[in-house]
């Protein structure tokens, strides 16, 4: 192995070849959402099993097309686990609802049926099961749990999850909707993007207009036969849709994402075995379910700054996801929360650390990361750890 290596936090996989698809987009005349966007929603509606699906232009916008469709308004609680990204509260935040954070488990870091029924109140409208990391959250525990509070909806949060299964159900089976993001680094991506599948066709006609501005037409609709078709406005809606040069992208990506899962499980187990031995914390595995491995990361607690310097000194990018929402300066200034409102959440947001992993992660690079870990930080842990 060369003596350095830079090893770059993500690196993708698109090529000169992937804008062939994006040419043959500009060869027409309709580059917003269109025939190709379509195409794209039947191969995700097919690969997880539902009857719809709706392209997005993010995660973000997807999940508040969804909260509207589903009445989701001022006074509103949606419950929200305090590890995950900040958008996933930001969402509710941003209707004027409360985001009613949830402490995670301590091994896996999912949401847990448990905890959604301890927070469910009159108020609940809605509950944002994140499955972070690639890991699936127990959603049919979570199903039971609102057996008897058939008014709380399931929005999932699939940023991390679009190939993952639990007892062999992908997203969608157990919630109202499961949303995904094909941002840049995501196992599917297309630079910025998302889609919303569902299974109820009255949902999906009303996604259809939340998703761009409660519009009862889409661009392509009212521009049929050469004559404009006139238009209403029938609710409140967020422009949320993708442009099918974005797209273009997506469909080999889909075709093609369960073998590359196996690229990714095999760097991810040589990284488990590699630290297995070591005083770094790892997030554990849910049984019987099959990760996306979209991320890996390691706990190193109070070093984390020191860590990340060390890593990037040797030429290796890192990421922190995600410090514990509540403990954020918008959210613990506007709800008053500390640390020890959600003390699992707040401990490994403190001191987490996300390695390199994706496809093209070669085996030099990766023994790069786990050998400097190994040297650099494992004695750093264990002086902490002693003293």
């Amino acid at each position: 192995m060369p003596d350095f290596l830079n090893v770059p936090f993500y690196r993708h996989d698109l090529t000169p070849a992937d804008a062939e698809a994006v040419a043959r987009v500009l060869a027409t005349p309709f580059l917003t959402s269109g025939p190709v966007g379509r195409k794209v929603e039947a191969q995700i509606a097919a690969f997880h099993g539902v009857a719809h699906a709706l392209l997005t232009n993010s995660w973000t916008n997807g999940a508040l097309a969804a909260l509207l469709a589903f009445g989701v308004k001022p006074g509103d609680e949606v419950i929200v686990p305090a590890m995950t990204f900040i958008a996933s509260a930001n969402v509710v935040e941003l209707l004027g609802a409360k985001p009613v954070f949830v402490d995670v488990d301590p091994s896996t870091l999912l949401m847990t049926p448990v905890a959604v029924a301890e927070a469910l109140t009159p108020r609940t409208k809605a509950i944002i099961p994140v499955h972070l990391y690639g890991q699936m959250c127990d959603l049919r525990g979570m199903r039971e749990v609102l057996r008897h509070r058939p008014d709380v909806r399931i929005v999932e949060d699939c940023a991390h999850c679009f190939e993952g299964t639990r007892h062999g159900e992908r997203p969608g089976a157990w919630s109202d909707a499961a949303i995904f993001s094909f941002y840049t680094t995501k196992n599917v991506a297309c630079g910025e993007g998302g889609a919303i599948i569902c299974r109820d066709p009255a949902l999906y006609e009303r996604l259809q207009q939340t998703r761009l501005h409660g519009m009862d037409a889409t661009a392509i609709s009212r521009y049929q036969k050469s004559r404009h078709q006139h238009w209403d406005m029938v609710c409140l809606g967020v422009k949320a849709n993708l442009p099918d040069l974005l797209a273009a992208l997506l469909p080999p990506q889909i075709a093609a994402v369960e073998r590359r899962l196996q690229v990714r499980k095999e760097l991810v187990e040589r990284y488990r075995v590699g630290f297995a031995d070591g005083p770094v914390r790892l997030v554990a595995p849910e049984p019987d379910t099959v990760s996306a491995e979209h991320m890996f990361l390691i706990h190193v607690g109070a070093i984390r700054d020191t860590a990340i310097d060390i890593l990037n000194e040797a030429g290796i990018g890192v990421g922190v996801h995600y410090r514990s929402v509540p403990t954020t300066t918008y959210y613990a200034e506007s709800y008053g929360y500390r640390s020890s409102d959600h003390p699992i959440s707040a401990d490994w947001g403190a001191g987490t650390l996300t390695l390199p992993l994706y496809v093209s992660l070669t085996r030099d690079e990766q023994d790069h990361v786990i050998d400097t870990v190994r040297r650099s930080i494992y004695p750093l842990l264990e002086n902490a750890q002693r003293s």
